[in-house]
């Protein structure tokens, strides 16, 4: 059974600029921007800009797109936040984990010994934020 994307989830939101966000990255297909419950410093979420519900019913297309972005915001989020390794996570359906209904996959900057803060997470403050995307749009600018 096919579920229809809805217009009204939050990410469709931020795309239609009716909810701000610290976006860190912006080309014609995708938007890279903080997580507002981070799991680490740094955590970014990578969006396609067309609709889809997640991985199950994106257009090839637009995954490549979005795996594009993930690898760039990856790899600056490694020099932005000095980090040892990248987590990358994407969740499908309310059984696979996936709370927000259009796709998005989570880039995390980890430490060896760091450890992702338990759900539920509180909002991370705002100036946090600002600072975090201004590291990594540095990072991104610089690479």
């Amino acid at each position: 059974m096919t579920v229809a994307y809805d217009d009204s989830n939050v990410f469709a939101k931020i795309l239609r600029g009716e909810i701000p966000a610290h976006v860190v990255y912006e080309d014609a297909q995708t938007l890279a921007f903080m997580d507002i419950m981070p799991a680490v410093d740094g955590h970014v979420l990578v969006i396609p800009k067309a609709k889809a519900r997640n991985i199950l019913d994106v257009r090839p297309e637009d995954l490549l797109a979005v795996m594009t972005t993930v690898q760039k915001i990856a790899r600056a989020a490694k020099t932005a936040f000095l980090a040892d390794g990248i987590t990358v996570q994407q969740f499908s359906e309310a059984a696979g984990g996936q709370e927000v209904f259009h796709l998005h996959v989570h880039v995390l900057p980890r430490q060896a010994a760091d450890k992702v803060r338990p759900l539920p997470r509180p909002f991370a403050d705002q100036k946090v934020l600002a600072a975090h995307a201004e590291k990594l749009r540095a990072a991104l600018a610089a690479a």
